[in-house]
């Protein structure tokens, strides 16, 4: 499972010219579910996501966390994140889980992170998103 961590200033996630998921200051995340990831994987990036520092302190120090901050977070389900890269100039998707059980993990994984902190919103899984954010800093982290 990988995360891809936005600090955001604002997010939201529009599916067919409706608002379905929206945060003001907080995290925008991506969450790319792979084959043998399981929901130990997802309570361990949860746990880590809301305690993860990147927000900056009275002295302009990264030392605060999402909850200290009283922040948002987004979760947006995006399988390209388990993409091979490494080799040619196509992605391959060999390493994806298949879309029933990421839709499950991502599931989980969503309500997990909702059952430690109440300004929790998302995207619409495997739906034609569009996503916009003012990024933070730029500050964006890779947690796996």
């Amino acid at each position: 499972m990988k995360l891809l961590v936005q600090r955001a200033l604002n997010a939201s996630v529009v599916v067919n010219n409706e608002t379905v998921g929206a945060i003001s200051h907080g995290q925008l995340v991506f969450v790319g579910i792979e084959k043998g990831d399981t929901e130990n994987d997802g309570q361990r990036l949860a746990d880590k996501l809301l305690k993860y520092r990147m927000f900056s302190d009275t002295d302009g120090k990264m030392n605060l966390n999402v909850q200290q901050v009283n922040g948002g977070v987004l979760l947006v389900s995006q399988f390209t994140l388990a993409a091979e890269t490494k080799k040619g100039l196509r992605p391959g998707f060999s390493t994806a889980a298949i879309p029933e059980e990421a839709e499950r993990l991502f599931n989980d994984f969503v309500h997990k992170v909702r059952a430690q902190h109440d300004q929790v919103e998302t995207g619409r899984f495997a739906a034609d998103m569009k996503v916009s954010l003012t990024n933070d800093g730029p500050v964006t982290f890779l947690l796996e």
